[in-house]
């Protein structure tokens, strides 16, 4: 996945200083992507490289805003929003990540993961729509409040339900994918007695999928198959219902069904508009997990 980064036309908005900068993004990050592979420059390198990308990604971000401001460009705050989220929220998560972890190869490819499918969707959805060319899919934004209180349930039932440690890497992700190994993703529907629906999805890194299974039944599973599955999918559900009593609706919800889905299918619930409840946690050396919630009103 990382290897296939290349400039090409549709991510042009016309507009130079944007343009320019976007194409030395992806400059920097093609040049991160090699040197991670080089185990005799890895880790130091990718230490500067990291720095540099960082800065030069927030120069890009206020030279953006600035033009923004100046178009009088009507979803600014919005997509202010996700330039904060990338600066304060997801670079800093995964720079600590990468730290504990002393640069090991897997954790600057999580780094190159986030920012290649972030810098992806990013260009070709919200950068796009400055200029008209397409329509921002974070149609609907939560208050800080709400998604605060879902981070902390969602933080305070991993911790303690299942005994991993997690960090909030992004409180709008958007179906970037994540990880170099699988990734297991399930969808639980539910509905109220309203008539209103809740669609919860869920992805796992298959590590964590494997270490939250092995923790639940006390002894090491290293492969999955179809009752690992499964049984991932029912500590899903469990993990929602533990959440509900911290994060509780108006009015509870009864579920309908629970599947599992492929990554392409679980991406696919950002083709038309990002879940307003859309987050993304580390646990570590356990791996990722994303959990994005979609309410639809009766």
């Amino acid at each position: 996945m990382l290897s296939k980064i290349k400039w090409n036309d549709r991510y042009n908005t016309n507009v130079g200083v944007i343009d320019e900068a976007h194409q030395k993004l992806f400059s920097i990050v093609g040049k991160l992507i090699a040197l991670n592979e080089d185990e005799t420059k890895q880790q130091q390198a990718c230490r500067e490289g990291i720095k540099y990308f960082k800065n030069y990604t927030f120069k890009h971000f206020s030279e953006e805003e600035a033009y923004m401001q100046a178009i009088d460009y009507s979803g600014y705050e919005m997509h202010k929003t996700l330039h904060d989220n990338m600066r304060d929220k997801t670079l800093p998560a995964l720079e600590r990540e990468m730290e504990e972890q002393g640069y090991s190869k897997e954790s600057v490819s999580h780094f190159l993961g986030i920012c290649v499918g972030w810098l992806n969707g990013h260009i070709i959805i919200e950068d796009q729509a400055i200029t008209g060319r397409t329509i921002n899919k974070w149609v609907y934004q939560p208050s800080e409040d709400k998604l605060l209180s879902l981070e902390k349930a969602a933080i305070q039932v991993l911790e303690s339900f299942f005994k991993v440690q997690a960090d909030l890497i992004s409180k709008h992700y958007s179906g970037e994918h994540f990880s170099s190994e699988n990734v297991i993703c399930y969808r639980i529907n539910y509905h109220n007695h309203t008539g209103e629906r809740l669609q919860v999805c869920l992805a796992y890194e298959e590590r964590l999928a494997l270490h939250l299974v092995s923790g639940v039944v006390n002894k090491q599973i290293s492969k999955m198959d179809q009752n690992v599955s499964q049984a991932v999918k029912m500590l899903s559900q469990q993990f929602m219902t533990c959440i509900s009593k911290y994060f509780a609706p108006k009015y509870p919800y009864q579920l309908d069904k629970s599947e599992v889905l492929t990554f392409d299918q679980f991406i696919r619930t950002f083709d038309r508009e990002y879940p307003p409840y859309s987050l993304l946690f580390s646990t570590g050396d356990k791996g990722y997990m994303a959990l994005c919630i979609k309410d639809f009103p009766k």
